[in-house]
């Protein structure tokens, strides 16, 4: 009862302005055609109010009303004022501008537009359904914007105006109508869909192939899968923002790049800082990785965070074992310092090789416990090893010159006994800095 009656509670001025009809409309033996009297088309007279034609101003006001109106949604709305910025300047300030355009073309038509035309507020509910966003907040919010667009196109209405400016009036009446009508339908069906989808279906399917277990007999299984472990960098609205709808943005993006790989969707299961992805292969071939890699490129794009992925391509049945070798390659690629991008095992061979647990792992690590104590010799090793041992090249990233390149690394050889000069150490170098990196990162 409470969201039906926002819902259809009219802004105090257009209330102010019924009432004044009323009683304007009492005196008059004839008020004009109604709205579905006119006309739409070539030669009808343009709607004015104080001497304005009112669909040509309201379009050529449209920016800056547009500004105003999110201005007031920040101001009166804490759920839209606690959106990510980034969101608030892109989604929402274009769908308030393309709801203003559409009162001005309406009032040039004098129709109300069809449910067809509202395309861009039903897609914009869906995805305000995906992030959280409460249905009551996006209705208030088109309410507000309404308001002041009756404010803006009313300013300075006189008694002659009355018969046009009743007309706009019905117009706003029936666009508001109409838009909540279509928003509140596109966002619960959005709703339902993310609701069973967690219940059941693709939720069911991947649970049951991450887990070794058979499928219920009305799944749709793929014979193979490309398997994906994805770690998602933080994105600077996750900590300008109180509520987690910048987190699940990002994810949704991640999500909607993933589903363009192939026919059918990928089956995804994420948190705000990591997912897992089994996305349907059809024939024997392998997957073009040039393609994943760009697939992992955009991703990262689309949510505006760094993304670090390992895939593997299994059968369904190897489905588990594939998802807990992709998610050991991400761990390592973060321990190693690697860059952001898409690994497969062929990648990091050696150094997964080398972190396997074993009797070694902490001897390795040990190799470099002297060290411990002067992590600026650390940094240093592992630079000058990552850089290809170009000491000009280490000397340049850590910003220091290359003579203290030479006097760090002596230190090392004096402190472990081992010489990044010398080919014979070079090996058990890079892999005690593995093991002690896996150590470091393993809980």
């Amino acid at each position: 009862m409470l969201l039906a009656g926002r819902l259809w509670t009219l802004p105090p001025v257009i209330m102010q302005t019924l009432r004044t009809l009323i009683n304007w409309t009492a005196t008059q033996t004839s008020v004009g055609d109604s709205v579905t009297g006119h006309k739409a088309g070539e030669g009808a007279e343009p709607l004015r109010i104080a001497g304005r034609p009112v669909a040509a101003d309201l379009r050529a006001l449209a920016p800056e009303l547009s500004r105003r109106v999110l201005a007031r949604l920040l101001e009166e709305l804490p759920v839209y004022a606690a959106l990510p910025g980034e969101e608030v300047a892109g989604d929402i300030a274009a769908i308030v501008q393309h709801s203003v355009r559409m009162f001005a073309d309406a009032i040039e038509a004098r129709r109300v537009p069809e449910d067809a035309e509202l395309a861009e507020q039903r897609q914009s509910a869906q995805r305000r359904a995906e992030e959280g966003v409460p249905l009551d907040a996006i209705l208030a919010a088109y309410q507000l914007g309404i308001a002041m667009v009756w404010s803006q196109v009313s300013a300075g209405v006189r008694p002659a105006d009355h018969a046009d400016l009743r007309e706009v009036l019905e117009l706003l009446l029936g666009l508001q109508r109409r838009i909540l009508c279509a928003v509140s339908e596109s966002y619960l069906a959005a709703r339902r869909v993310i609701d069973s989808e967690e219940h059941n279906g693709r939720h069911a399917l991947m649970a049951a192939l991450l887990a070794g277990a058979e499928p219920d007999g009305t799944a749709q299984v793929a014979p193979r899968y490309a398997v994906l472990t994805l770690a998602l960098q933080r994105h600077p609205d996750e900590d300008a923002a109180a509520t987690g709808v910048a987190a699940r943005r990002k994810v949704r993006r991640v999500r909607e790049v993933l589903d363009t790989f192939g026919d059918q969707p990928c089956l995804t299961a994420f948190r705000s800082d990591r997912g897992t992805a089994l996305m349907p292969l059809d024939d024997a071939a392998p997957p073009d990785h040039d393609r994943l890699r760009a697939l992992i490129a955009d991703a990262a794009a689309a949510a505006g965070a760094e993304v670090t992925a390992a895939v593997a391509v299994a059968d369904a049945a190897e489905v588990p074992a594939a998802a807990a070798r992709t998610a050991e390659i991400v761990d390592l690629v973060g321990a190693t310092g690697r860059p952001p991008g898409l690994y497969r095992l062929a990648d990091v061979l050696l150094d997964y090789q080398l972190s396997r647990p074993s009797p070694a792992l902490p001897a390795l690590a040990a190799r470099l416990e002297a060290l411990a104590p002067k992590p600026e010799l650390l940094v240093t090793l592992e630079t000058y090893l990552g850089l290809g041992r170009d000491r000009r090249a280490a000397a340049a990233a850590l910003h220091v010159h290359p003579n203290t390149i030479d006097y760090r690394l002596r230190r090392v050889s004096e402190l472990t006994g081992l010489s990044a000069h010398r080919a014979e150490d070079l090996g058990e170098l890079h892999a005690s800095l593995v093991a002690r990196q896996v150590l470091r990162e393993r809980p």
